[in-house]
């Protein structure tokens, strides 16, 4: 049997070069006043839960429901102290809705596809897939500012916690700069992931004057050989000539700016070590990481294997693909499991529609094996 992937909390390593402690009193406090005046009884109720399962990190509980990891340390201090309660009882939905299979009218995290083309053929990705990749087989395409803009309005005070990216390379969408303007102040929370060969002066000041408030470089190596050999198409050195850029734009124009920055890499051998990653692009980047792989380059022709988890992601997060497509996750890049369109449903509409519901049903009465890809996939 593969080896189970636990989606949450995905980082096998994680090096940061900023303080990542907390003091949980002080973020208690926050949540123990704005409680006193929320007028929402269910998330009144969340503040509260929030409160006990942060006390149970205050005293070293060795069961532990709710851990502010050092990335979340991270976002929380980018925030405003009047912010905080809200992100954490996002961080609430996101974490325990999961584990406690709950559902509301919102999924907790929503990503979000300028595009699925890529100029790049990365070893462990799909798009080495020749089907998915052909432009005739209609999976290839850009997201219309239009539809982008009806995605943003719909979560825009409902779902915090947004990703710009997921089977293509984001800053290839015609329209991404527009976009990445559109959502300047309305997420606590919004991550683009980019391998930065497109990043350029007129992106950087789009990412720079928008929403973005997590910037990831995906790169999975510290020498040019390796980095050329799993990031086919890729070169180097213009990838760390762009992020100098950014660098240098950043400090210059936009010294203020809270983005988090980091480097993040797919661990797909031995060789692949933290320590030299971090030496490599720590002077570049807040944070560098690595998360395992997962073998999803081709689900489709894989054996099926013996998981009856569930899979956390069918409560804990959407895919909007470019078409408007919503699917329920991106291990299976060709929707054979789409649960509806924008066109025709609300992100709500859609999150809670019978479609997905009897995805979740399937998956919790241990009858994964029934539902093809889930059958070929080790995510949980």
């Amino acid at each position: 049997m593969k080896n189970i992937y636990k989606k949450h909390n995905s980082f096998s390593n994680f090096k940061t070069k900023k303080d990542s402690n907390i003091d949980y009193n002080q973020i208690s406090k926050y949540l123990v006043d704005e409680s006193n005046i929320e007028k929402n009884p269910e998330k009144k109720i969340i503040y509260k839960k929030l409160i006990k399962l942060l006390d149970a990190n205050n005293e070293n509980n060795a069961d532990k429901k709710f851990v502010l990891n050092p990335n979340v340390v991270e976002e929380i201090k980018s925030l405003e102290k009047y912010q905080v309660p809200n992100y954490l009882y996002h961080r609430y939905r996101y974490e325990i809705f999961p584990q406690e299979k709950i559902l509301d009218n919102f999924p907790p995290y929503l990503q979000i596809e300028p595009t699925s083309i890529c100029n790049y053929r990365c070893v462990f990705c799909y798009q080495t897939d020749n089907v998915f990749n052909k432009k005739s087989n209609n999976f290839m395409g850009h997201m219309s500012y239009e539809t982008f803009k009806e995605i943003i309005d719909q979560a825009s005070g409902n779902i915090e916690f947004i990703s710009l990216a997921s089977r293509g390379e984001p800053l290839m969408c015609k329209d991404i700069d527009k976009m990445l303007l559109y959502t300047k102040d309305k997420f606590l929370n919004l991550k683009i992931n980019t391998n930065a060969s497109m990043l350029n002066e007129k992106k950087i000041h789009a990412i720079l004057n928008s929403g973005v408030k997590t910037l990831s470089f995906s790169a999975d190596a510290a020498d040019e050989k390796s980095y050329a050999e799993l990031r086919v198409n890729g070169n180097l050195n213009k990838i760390l000539k762009n992020i100098n850029l950014f660098n240098e734009i950043k400090s210059k124009e936009y010294s203020n700016s809270k983005i988090i920055t980091r480097v993040s890499g797919v661990k797909v051998k031995e060789s692949q070590k933290i320590n030299e990653m971090q030496k490599f692009w720590g002077d570049l980047v807040d944070q560098v990481a690595f998360v395992n792989y997962v073998p999803w380059e081709n689900v489709y022709d894989s054996k099926k294997i013996e998981i009856n988890t569930p899979c956390s992601d069918l409560w804990r997060r959407m895919f909007i693909w470019w078409d408007g497509k919503a699917n329920p996750c991106d291990v299976d890049y060709k929707s054979s499991l789409s649960v509806g369109e924008i066109s025709t449903k609300s992100i709500s509409q859609i999150w809670k529609s019978d479609e997905y519901q009897k995805l979740r049903d399937y998956h919790i009465s241990k009858k994964r094996g029934e539902v093809n890809p889930c059958n070929k996939c080790n995510v949980v």
